[in-house]
């Protein structure tokens, strides 16, 4: 078991998974109890998570690689000023694999495993209410990080994906999910497969200088 600080420095996005290496429910809710601490607005608790497994899992996956191969996700396209910063990552994590740029080939079989969940045998939707807003948002996202840390605590690695909520229809229809509830994202959960390349990776994080401001008398 990791400490905090420990915990807060090995999370990172892991890639691919053991598929064959179930996750045991009692660390999930374990995590999920450390998670549900979160604070938020008035007290909301606006966050909703759906998992799947097994079978259920299988044919989520499965639905979602069909529509994958058909039609591109809705995602919103980053803004001009910040689209590098996904080519940067990109470069990383391609390179890591051995993957060159031109190879459209290899890159849309990465793309893919996106809609796998990184073969993960636990895919999570995370999920708020539709009349909730942005602040209720972040409410949202400091359970999800609280939730990161504590699988991450128990040995679990984890990938939240946005590339899930591409297909909310789908997600939506595989696992029964209420039409008031929207589809945030996506959390592959599992044990990393150590012989990936892109598991090794801990991307970069800016100089504090860059995000943060102080205001001295």
């Amino acid at each position: 078991m990791f400490d905090l600080e420990e915990a807060i420095r090995e999370r990172h996005s892991t890639r691919m998974f053991l598929p064959d290496r179930p996750v045991p429910r009692s660390l999930v809710d374990e995590a999920l109890t450390l998670a549900v601490r979160a604070p938020s607005n008035s007290n909301i608790q606006p966050w909703q998570m759906v998992f799947a497994s097994g079978a259920v899992r299988d044919r989520l996956v499965a639905a979602l690689l069909h529509e994958a191969r058909s039609r591109p996700p809705k995602i919103p396209p980053l803004p001009h000023a910040f689209a590098h910063v996904r080519r940067e990552l990109g470069a990383q994590v391609y390179g890591s694999m051995g993957i060159a740029r031109k190879d459209t080939e290899a890159r849309r079989e990465a793309v893919l495993r996106n809609w796998e969940f990184f073969r993960a045998p636990l895919a999570g939707i995370v999920c708020m209410h539709r009349d909730l807003g942005r602040v209720d948002a972040l409410g949202v996202g400091m359970f999800l990080q609280t939730l990161l840390l504590a699988l991450t605590a128990r040995g679990l690695g984890t990938c939240v994906q946005v590339s899930i909520a591409g297909y909310p229809e789908i997600v939506h229809a595989q696992l029964a999910i209420p039409s008031e509830l929207s589809v945030l994202c996506g959390l592959a959960v599992g044990y990393p497969d150590p012989s990936f390349p892109a598991n090794g990776l801990h991307i970069g994080r800016r100089a504090i200088g860059e995000n943060v401001v102080f205001h001295d008398a």
